[in-house]
């Protein structure tokens, strides 16, 4: 299959600030990002990894990892957050949609190494997901956790999702928020937490 790219997003890249001083690039992924991302999900605790995945996997399979990274941006948007130490790219976060087919929603997912938890990177990326989402007339982002993932439960609470206990697996939460379309000349590149409060 060859890669096919709708149109690469340059107007979300963006250069932040967190919570706690640290200068991150937030960008969206590559195809030549694949030794990057697979080694953000190997360098995830067991824990973390079972939360996103809801499945003990230690690596991505290839076929998975080429998913995550040959993103087309039409149906797929994809970001990841990095930090640059000793002339060495580290990815710290990386968050997505995919537009379910035939459908006006979405599935998102976000992770977040553990050491840059509680800095309010999760939030900004899901704003910026959001912004990009409604403005592609996305109506509905979905998502699903597990019951005991607290810090997914409270990002989405905070960002106005509603969340319900799924009716047919136990201990699986469902998340959905409706979306409304950006004002015009509105930047998802610097949607944060003003983006999901207004969302």
């Amino acid at each position: 299959m060859i890669y096919q790219i709708h149109r690469y997003p340059a107007d979300l890249i963006d250069v932040v600030r967190l919570d706690g001083g640290e200068r991150v690039v937030i960008r969206p992924v590559l195809p030549q990002d694949e030794d990057l991302t697979g080694a953000f999900f190997r360098n995830l605790s067991g824990a973390a990894r079972y939360d996103r995945f809801m499945s003990p996997m230690r690596d991505l399979p290839p076929e998975l990892l080429r998913r995550f990274t040959q993103v087309d941006y039409a149906d797929h948007v994809a970001l990841m957050a990095e930090i640059f130490a000793d002339g060495r790219e580290t990815v710290i976060a990386e968050a997505r949609y995919v537009r379910r087919p035939g459908e006006a929603s979405a599935e998102f997912a976000v992770s977040v190494a553990e050491p840059w938890q509680g800095k309010g990177l999760a939030r900004l990326m899901l704003g910026k997901l959001v912004c990009r989402a409604a403005a592609d007339g996305i109506e509905r982002i979905v998502g699903e956790t597990l019951a005991g993932n607290v810090r997914m439960l409270s990002l989405a609470r905070k960002a106005g999702f509603i969340i319900t206990a799924s009716p047919e697996v136990s201990g699986l939460m469902l998340l959905e928020k409706a979306l409304r379309v950006p004002l015009p000349g509105s930047d998802c590149a610097s949607a944060g937490e003003a983006t999901l409060a207004a969302a």
